[in-house]
């Protein structure tokens, strides 16, 4: 199936004709060509990783890079918009597209309820979020994987103020977006470190040099990489953001902060385990943070009477849990967990979700989360 890689650019570039498909035409597209669009393209998108994870699975060269164009020329200096097909990008591949499929399509009666416009407003920025967090997996090097970084930022911005009539709902896409930007400045200018220490951003290039470089050089490089994961995936101290985004339609808080995009900083410091393995102190602190931010979350979540809100901090945990064993050397486990955590944790979310709508709808009064939970499924 080497052909399939021909073809592999358009895995980010479906969901982002059907971002400009629904976003464009939103008042004229009714809902059921709006939802046929937003998950259909998801679906091919699925299809082509599943291919492409099966050739990886069975071929002799585990790595495939394909250059699209330069991104960045400064005389010598190039920075490709590459995409690199491996067993960690293949395995993100199969989770964003799987899922992400699973939660559109929930999402064509969960939002059904809304305007015409509105509705397809909503399946744009969720096909623009799987786009940019394809993109941030593939990514041959750092600049490229920055650029779907920050774009996951920018719809998880749109996405948790949704319903922008609402300041309290408002302010939580502010806090997510600022607090996200915190941890982002490091990831910048580690970014700058890397090029003025290795001359390049590319994976091969930067992995290839690290060995050579000073001990010194390389825990201040990880330390700021690990200030972007920390930001991005909500650990201690920036991870106060999560919880209030609940603020967006359930299927956003399955998709993006229990499936995806806060399982991005797990997915930077995997594929650049190589740097992290030469900086054992740096090492040291994501164990320590993971361990803290794990304990802490889950106590919080204790104490939490809203639904969602416990899932949140139990998400905030598990996220701990993946970095201390990041931060012990074991990387296959904590993506093996990324896996494990997308599915029952999306799910649980989604099930979340035949609550809110019950209790949205003013058939209830707001009870206590696990008693009204059990009260509704039963």
């Amino acid at each position: 199936m080497e052909n399939i890689y021909e073809i592999a650019w358009l895995i980010p570039l479906l969901p982002f004709i059907g971002f400009l498909i629904n976003g464009l035409f939103r008042k004229q597209l009714p809902k059921s060509i709006t939802g046929i669009v937003g998950c259909g393209v998801i679906l091919v998108s699925f299809v082509l990783s599943f291919m492409i994870f099966l050739d990886l699975k069975g071929a002799d060269v585990k790595s495939h890079t394909i250059h699209l164009f330069d991104f960045i020329r400064v005389g010598n200096f190039i920075v490709p918009f590459s995409f690199q097909f491996d067993s960690l990008s293949a395995l993100f591949l199969m989770i964003i597209t799987g899922v992400g499929f699973l939660i559109h399509v929930y999402s064509t009666a969960y939002m059904h309820s809304e305007t015409s416009d509105h509705y397809a407003r909503y399946f744009s920025y969720l096909n623009l979020f799987v786009f940019f967090m394809l993109v941030l997996v593939l990514g041959a090097n750092f600049v490229i994987l920055f650029i779907g970084w920050e774009g996951v930022g920018l719809c998880s911005y749109l996405l948790i103020g949704y319903w922008f009539k609402n300041n309290e709902y408002n302010n939580a896409a502010k806090k997510a977006f600022i607090m996200n930007r915190i941890g982002d400045l490091g990831f910048l200018i580690a970014i700058f470190w890397m090029i003025n220490q290795f001359g390049s951003a590319n994976f091969a290039d930067v992995f290839g040099k690290a060995a050579g470089t000073a001990q010194n050089i390389l825990t201040g490089i990880t330390l700021l990489l690990f200030v972007g994961a920390v930001g991005k995936s909500a650990q201690i101290p920036l991870f106060t953001w999560l919880p209030d985004a609940m603020a967006g339609p359930t299927p956003v808080s399955a998709l993006i902060h229990a499936a995806t995009m806060v399982t991005a900083g797990i997915y930077m410091v995997a594929r650049s385990n190589v740097l992290f393995s030469l900086a054992p102190v740096t090492m040291e602190i994501v164990s320590i943070i993971g361990l803290a931010t794990a304990l802490l979350a889950a106590s919080i979540a204790i104490y939490q009477n809203d639904i969602k809100k416990v899932l949140a901090y139990s998400t905030v945990s598990q996220l701990g849990f993946m970095f201390l064993a990041l931060g012990v050397g074991a990387y296959s486990t904590a993506v093996f967990h990324v896996m494990t955590h997308a599915f029952f944790k999306a799910l649980l979310f989604l099930g979340a979700g035949h609550a809110y709508h019950f209790r949205d709808g003013g058939n209830c009064d707001k009870r206590n989360s696990l008693y009204f939970w059990f009260y509704v499924e039963g």
